[in-house]
């Protein structure tokens, strides 16, 4: 399910994981590679047109990943042992984004929010959501997962 339908069905879930993408549009990608073994890395996450996208370099291994095998896990990107906005995931498959005006938004996205615009041939992927989880940690911490069957879930934290 493309973002904006994922957010219908789990508007406080997609509240959560929209700010801890848009706080510095990073997130750390999991793919597969060709042998099998897991690959994680960084790429940068935008919501443009109803969709989550992700810009990643040309001829990247992660985009040979994803054009072989589109299953993927993305996780907001961190810079703290405990994180602000707490770890926000998602599982599901990538669509290569081909349409053209998708592509162009997504470059004045990026343009606007770096100050930087990706060449034309930069690969862009849509992540089509499976499920989604979100755990925070300290005082108010709290875990929640959703899933279409499920709904969205707040469960007992780890830590309780």
């Amino acid at each position: 399910m493309k973002w904006d339908e994922f957010a219908a069905a789990a508007p406080e879930l997609a509240q959560l994981g929209r700010e801890a993408f848009e706080e510095e549009h990073l997130a750390i990608l999991g793919t597969l590679r060709k042998d099998g073994w897991p690959r994680i890395s960084p790429c940068e996450a935008y919501f443009v047109d109803g969709e989550l996208l992700l810009g990643m370099m040309p001829n990247s291994r992660k985009v040979f990943d994803l054009r072989r095998d589109d299953r993927i896990t993305v996780v907001n990107g961190q810079a703290e042992r405990i994180p602000r906005r707490g770890d926000f995931k998602l599982h599901g498959h990538a669509r290569e984004i081909l349409d053209e005006t998708l592509r162009e938004h997504l470059a004045d996205a990026q343009e606007a929010a770096i100050d930087w615009r990706p060449p034309a041939e930069a690969p862009t992927f849509a992540v089509d959501i499976l499920t989604a989880s979100y755990i925070s940690f300290g005082d108010n911490h709290r875990l929640m997962r959703w899933s279409p069957e499920g709904g969205l879930e707040h469960l007992r934290h780890p830590d309780d």
